[in-house]
């Protein structure tokens, strides 16, 4: 099936997200922007990666991208535990921390997405609650030295060696991941792009 032209530009420079892209059969370039991800006072979780997602897309259009056939996909996914906003680690003592927080508790996983297309955005958030189980310090330190925390929010990645902790997932997987399919699909359709025209047969 053809794309019809149509050119995606992911405004990401996240691995899980090309991965997710990939696997159901897009063809995309990458482009990652730069922004203030400082939080506004008083801003809750969900506003928080709404508005990111979209500054993400809009520093993303470039050119004559607002006319042309571009399609700007970009998201932000950032952990919320009882309304504090858990976002990426700056080294290993705060990944520690937070997964001391997360441990053996109930948190929610916000991912903003948000799509340009000929001068038209549309975004949403989605949401999944995930459950931890209790794990001690030894398994957290562990984890820590694998790596993996570094550079995600919340300090933890659901599709790596973090799965050992995690005891159940309410709501859609991939957004947890950190790009939900079935809202880009809704989104893509919202500015006039079918999903299947952005896929390889």
């Amino acid at each position: 099936m053809s794309n019809d032209s149509i050119r995606v530009v992911l405004a990401s420079a996240s691995p899980r997200r090309r991965e997710l892209l990939a696997q159901i059969g897009m063809s995309f370039e990458v482009m990652p922007t730069d922004i203030d991800e400082t939080e506004y006072p008083g801003e809750d979780p969900v506003s928080y990666v709404r508005r990111l997602a979209i500054e993400k897309a809009l520093a993303a259009v470039v050119g004559d991208d607002a006319v042309e056939n571009v399609v700007v996909i970009a998201a932000d996914t950032t952990v919320d535990l009882d309304g504090m906003i858990l976002a990426k680690p700056v080294d290993d003592a705060d990944a520690l921390r937070m997964l001391g927080l997360l441990a053996g508790r109930t948190h929610q996983v916000h991912t903003g997405v948000a799509i340009c297309y000929q001068g038209r955005v549309a975004a949403e958030v989605k949401t999944s609650l995930v459950t931890m189980k209790a794990s001690d310090d030894q398994w957290l330190r562990w984890y820590v030295a694998t790596g993996e925390p570094h550079g995600k929010a919340g300090a933890y990645g659901i599709q790596g060696a973090a799965a050992v902790f995690v005891d159940s997932v309410q709501g859609s997987v991939t957004n947890v991941i950190g790009l939900p399919l079935s809202l880009l699909e809704q989104l893509l359709a919202e500015v006039g792009v079918s999903l299947l025209r952005l896929l390889t047969p």
